[in-house]
C-alpha cells in the first residue's frame, strides 16, 4: 500500500523551529516542502542542511509549494496573524505554545478552524512526553500536585517572561490531570536579569479541593523539570527530562503500612516526534488532536491571570544581582 504523504511547511526555523523541520523529514507520512524565516541567511542555512526549499515569506511558500499543513514556530506576538492567514487558506495548523497573546484571538482561530473543518493543534509538547503519557493513564484522584521547572539563565528567550516561556507547560499538564474548574489562583514573581518576570510561583485551587503549586525560574543554579502528584495512597514523581516515573505506594496490612517503590517500564521516544506524528495523523484521519485550541486557550487564560497578579504586585524596578 502506497503511503499518503502530507505536504508540510514550517514557519520560523529558529531554535525550536529547526527541530520541527528536522522531524518532519524523519516522518514516513510527511514531506517537508519548504521552510520560511524572515532571516534569509538562517532560512538558507536550514534549507540547505535539510535539502528543502527556503523562503522569507509564507505567501511565497503557499504559492510555490501549496502545503497542506504548517508548524507555526514564530514569536508569540505573531502567532495569531500567521495562523489566521494559514487557516483562511485552508491549511491545517500546529501552533506553538502559548497559542496567542489573548484568549479572544484563540477563540477566533478556533471558530475559523471549525468552520473550515481544519486541524488546529497547540504545541504543548510535554503532553507527548512518554512519562506524562504513561501517568495520564494511571493518575486517578490527585489531591496535591507540585511542579518545579527551573534552570540557569539563557539569553535565548527575551521576548516573554518565565510564565509564558516555562510555566504554561506546567499549567497545561495540571489542567489535563485535574478534572475540575479552578476556584482560586494566587501568584507571585519577580524580575532578576530581564525586563520580564524571571521567577514565578502560582498556587492553583480547584473547585473539587485539589491544590497545585507551580514554581518556575530561569535564574536557578541547577536545572530541574519535575512534577510530583500525591494521591491518598500513592506519590508519583515524573522527571520530564529523563522521562522516568517513580511511584511510592502505601500498602496497608495487619502489620501496619508498607511502602513499595515502583519504577514503571514503558517505551520512550522524542516528544517532538510524537507530537508532530500525532499532528500529521490527525490531518490524515480528520480527527481532533490531543491538545486542541480549547486546551491552549484555557492554559493561556490561567497564565494571563498569573501575569496579572505578578505585575500588579511587583515593583516596576529591575533587581540587579551583585
Amino acid at each position: 500500500m502506497e503511503i499518503e504523504f502530507k505536504r508540510v511547511g514550517v514557519i520560523g526555523v529558529g531554535h525550536l523551529g529547526q527541530h520541527h523541520a528536522r522531524v518532519y523529514t524523519e516522518l514516513l507520512d510527511a514531506r517537508l516542502v519548504g521552510i520560511v524565516d524572515v532571516d534569509e541567511n538562517r532560512a538558507q542555512s536550514i534549507g540547505e542542511n535539510l535539502g528543502v526549499p527556503c523562503y522569507t515569506s509564507m505567501e511565497e511558500l503557499f504559492e510555490r509549494q501549496n502545503p497542506e499543513a504548517l508548524s507555526i514556530v514564530v514569536p508569540t506576538s505573531l502567532h495569531y496573524s500567521v495562523a489566521i492567514r494559514a487557516l483562511e487558506r485552508g491549511v491545517h495548523v500546529l501552533i506553538e505554545k502559548p497559542v496567542t497573546t489573548r484568549p479572544s484571538e484563540a477563540e477566533e482561530l478556533l471558530n475559523i478552524a471549525a468552520r473550515k473543518n481544519l486541524v488546529l493543534q497547540v504545541g504543548h509538547i510535554e503532553r507527548f512526553n512518554s512519562a506524562v503519557r504513561h501517568i495520564s493513564q494511571t493518575v486517578r484522584a490527585p489531591i496535591y500536585l507540585e511542579s518545579k521547572r527551573v534552570g540557569p539563565f539563557s539569553p535565548r528567550i527575551n521576548d516573554v517572561g518565565v510564565v509564558l516561556d516555562l510555566m504554561i507547560h506546567d499549567i497545561d499538564i495540571v489542567l489535563s490531570l485535574v478534572p475540575s474548574e479552578i476556584s482560586r489562583i494566587a501568584a507571585t514573581g519577580c524580575r532578576v536579569l530581564t525586563e520580564h518576570e524571571d521567577i514565578a510561583s502560582a498556587q492553583v485551587t480547584f473547585e473539587n479541593g485539589v491544590m497545585a503549586h507551580i514554581l518556575v525560574s530561569r535564574v536557578a543554579e541547577k536545572r530541574m523539570r519535575q512534577v510530583d502528584i500525591m494521591e491518598r495512597e500513592r506519590h508519583i514523581t515524573v522527571n520530564y527530562e529523563t522521562q522516568d516515573v517513580q511511584i511510592h505506594r502505601c500498602v496497608r496490612d495487619n502489620n501496619g503500612v508498607t511502602e513499595i517503590l515502583e519504577r514503571p517500564v514503558f517505551p520512550k521516544s522524542e516528544p517532538l516526534k510524537l507530537e508532530l506524528a500525532h499532528f500529521i495523523g490527525c490531518v490524515r484521519e480528520k480527527r481532533q488532536p490531543l491538545v486542541g485550541i480549547r486546551d491552549g486557550k484555557r492554559a493561556l487564560e490561567v497564565a494571563i491571570e498569573v501575569l496579572r497578579q505578578i505585575h500588579h504586585e511587583t515593583p516596576q524596578r529591575r533587581i540587579v544581582c551583585a
